[in-house]
């Protein structure tokens, strides 16, 4: 294995108190060309947070010396680097309290390692510029960013300023999951964070035009009682 650091190298940091945890995520990441920091600590992935400047971190909320949640803060004062939290807590406030303090996603353990690292490069590819965003395609489904138009097999599909403002924002987060107050904060404003009717709705509408089964969402898909997540899809040559 080659084990000098190369410029196009992607760095990991590990922040996790089980000794076997962090060597199953060594193995694992730099088998798959990253470089690879750990701590067993909050404090001291804090710091090396700081020093090492990682790519993606990669967070446990059950630290010895404090919360996970307390360092996602942390690091969130100074840095927008994407946080995966790696947890055995599995209860809905948990993951919302996470993913409202910053987190990109949340994944309970035990885990299968192809889909952690699955999610990890979503993390990493949605942190890079916007700018070189200019039209997503998931599917069926494309948005042009720049023109405003949406189509589905190719065909134009109208929507409300409304409902083209909170698809523009599932689009630049897809893959990641959205709180209800994320998405009512950046569609709504700060004073109807607890309208989640009002998401309800327009999720609905948007289901409408452009799932093929609103009722069996595949685009779409709500996770109970935290949020929505836009699916990213790979065209393939039999689609």
């Amino acid at each position: 294995m080659n084990t000098h650091t190369e410029k196009n190298q992607s760095t990991a940091l590990i922040i996790d108190d089980e000794p076997q945890i962090r060597r199953l995520l060594r193995v694992t990441l730099e088998d798959r060309g990253f470089r690879v920091f750990d701590a067993a600590n909050g404090q001291d992935g804090i710091v090396q947070a700081a020093q090492c400047r990682p790519d993606i971190v990669l967070l446990d909320l059950g630290l010895p010396d404090m919360d996970g949640v307390a360092v996602l803060k942390r690091l969130r004062e100074w840095s927008r680097v994407p946080v995966l939290i790696l947890s055995v807590r599995d209860r809905e406030d948990d993951k919302v309290a996470a993913l409202d303090a910053g987190a990109d996603d949340y994944v309970t353990k035990p885990f299968g390692t192809a889909e952690l690292v699955a999610r990890l490069r979503v993390a990493l590819r949605h942190n890079q510029p916007s700018a070189e965003l200019a039209v997503f395609q998931t599917g069926d489904l494309e948005v042009d960013l720049s023109s405003r138009i949406v189509k589905l097999r190719g065909q134009e599909v109208r929507l409300t300023a409304t409902e083209y403002a909170l698809l523009r924002l599932l689009v630049r987060h897809a893959g990641k999951v959205l709180t209800h107050r994320q998405i009512l904060q950046e569609i709504w404003g700060p004073n109807q964070v607890e309208q989640t009717h009002y998401l309800r709705v327009y999720i609905a509408h948007l289901r409408e035009k452009l799932e093929s089964d609103p009722a069996q969402p595949e685009l779409i898909i709500t996770e109970p009682a935290i949020g929505y997540r836009l699916v990213e899809k790979i065209m393939s040559a039999e689609q």
